[in-house]
């Protein structure tokens, strides 16, 4: 692969979260999918290498990113993502396997989830400028890893959780999420509404945004500190990727948190 960068018609195109732009060192974003060289079903600012595009789209499209928000892709800190609720204590830079969330306290360190519905969530900690990131599909939300990463930041860097910001970044929402009763039955009714207007489908949609936010407030930061993405990663298609929309066939957003040096 090469670093020198290919030009794209037009720049990577990202969301920064309002809470976080008062830190002038943090880098918090979210891609959507405008901004890169990819075509087709990944088109264009593809940035997922588990898909059947090209690995030198993806690379590239990395690299236009990372030069868009000023970070070096090789301290970007990722994982092969399992829907679990492993957590990883980033101490280096690189792709690891298995973990489904980060914390660290640690300088230009960018750690990094992939998505395509499920929910990234990131959480920053601005007195011991520790970060973390979450990768909150329905699996690895019904094992509340929003509390348990939070826990984590509080066992290795003291944090407070009502000092921390908290962003839910985009996802499928409750809107788009039809969900049969082996999802359902590992949430909370209040989570749940009916597929059909006579209630009688046994298919539920599921809110997975607003059971992230409550486990944000169960874990004791402020509802005032929390910010959610209004956007649906399934209904504003020209915007997002979305695996249920695109039947599997589509490309991956990344969510990325951050403390640079300088």
């Amino acid at each position: 692969m090469t670093n020198q960068i290919k030009p794209a018609c037009i720049p990577p195109q990202y969301i920064v979260p309002h809470s976080f732009r008062e830190f002038s060192r943090l880098v918090a974003m979210q891609s959507t999918r405008t901004g890169g060289i990819s075509s087709g079903p990944y088109s264009s600012l593809n940035l997922g290498i588990n898909t059947e595009d090209s690995a030198e789209n993806v690379h590239q499209n990395t690299l236009l990113l990372c030069s868009a928000i000023g970070i070096d892709p090789e301290r970007m800190v990722s994982s092969v993502q399992i829907h679990g609720t492993e957590i990883l204590v980033a101490e280096k830079p690189g792709r690891e396997r298995g973990f489904d969330a980060f914390i660290t306290d640690k300088k230009d360190l960018f750690l990094s989830i992939f998505t395509a519905d499920c929910y990234p969530v990131l959480i920053f900690d601005p007195r011991h400028q520790a970060s973390g990131a979450v990768h909150a599909g329905w699996k690895g939300s019904a094992g509340r890893i929003v509390m348990k990463t939070i826990s984590a930041m509080q066992k290795n860097f003291n944090s407070i959780p009502s000092e921390c910001f908290a962003w839910i970044g985009t996802g499928i929402s409750s809107a788009a999420y039809e969900v049969g009763p082996e999802v359902a039955d590992a949430f909370s009714s209040e989570f749940l509404s009916s597929a059909s207007p006579s209630g009688e489908s046994d298919k539920r949609m599921l809110d997975l945004r607003l059971v992230n936010y409550r486990q944000l407030l169960v874990s004791g930061i402020p509802s005032s500190n929390i910010e959610q993405s209004q956007f649906c990663s399934s209904v504003d298609s020209g915007m997002f990727f979305s695996y249920r929309r695109d039947n599997g066939t589509t490309g991956r957003m990344v969510s990325m948190i951050g403390v640079r040096s300088l």
